[in-house]
């Protein structure tokens, strides 16, 4: 079922909280309840995928916490300390034709206005103001760069995102 879909990584779980079976969520969507928004689970746990249902969640303090399904006591908890918490890629919604997620991003080929190759994209910034593309640079690149941090700000410095040509135009300086 889950070999051909892709998994994505949206959080891990942390310690073990209370007597009762619960842990600390570590959650990486936008929103720390963004997280619970997907069911089921998959957790990577003892060296494979395994699908799990959360039973109850809630926030605590500043983060927030949840129960798995069949988790009843503290010491069934802590075996998914550390554990990675994913779903797979068909949960993901459908975006609007402007926008996409940032693992689309990863490894496009950049290109500027002139059609000089400025490397893949390799990560991704969150800034506050805007996102910042990490951009690698090939090994022989003319200007002797390594990485260009390349602000994504649309219609100012990123023109065109083909995200199934594996394309970014952006109108920016090599040298920068």
């Amino acid at each position: 079922m889950m070999s051909n879909m892709e998994q994505i990584v949206v959080g891990r779980l942390g310690s073990a909280y209370g007597i009762r079976g619960w842990l600390k969520v570590n959650a990486f969507t936008d929103s720390l309840e963004g997280i619970f928004e997907y069911s089921p689970w998959l957790i990577f746990y003892q060296g494979k995928w395994q699908e799990v249902k959360v039973a109850d969640w809630r926030r605590h303090n500043n983060g927030i916490i949840c129960r798995l399904e069949g988790v009843e006591d503290r010491n069934q908890a802590e075996q998914y300390t550390n554990c990675d918490v994913a779903i797979l890629s068909a949960q993901l919604e459908a975006l609007p034709e402007d926008e996409f997620y940032w693992r689309d991003l990863m490894g496009c080929t950049v290109v500027n206005t002139q059609g000089y190759d400025m490397g893949k994209v390799t990560g991704l910034l969150e800034t506050g103001s805007n996102d910042v593309l990490e951009v690698e640079a090939k090994s022989n690149d003319a200007f002797g760069k390594r990485e260009r941090l390349i602000p994504f700000v649309t219609e100012q410095f990123i023109l065109e995102v083909d995200t199934l040509g594996k394309k970014i135009v952006v109108d920016w300086d090599p040298s920068f």
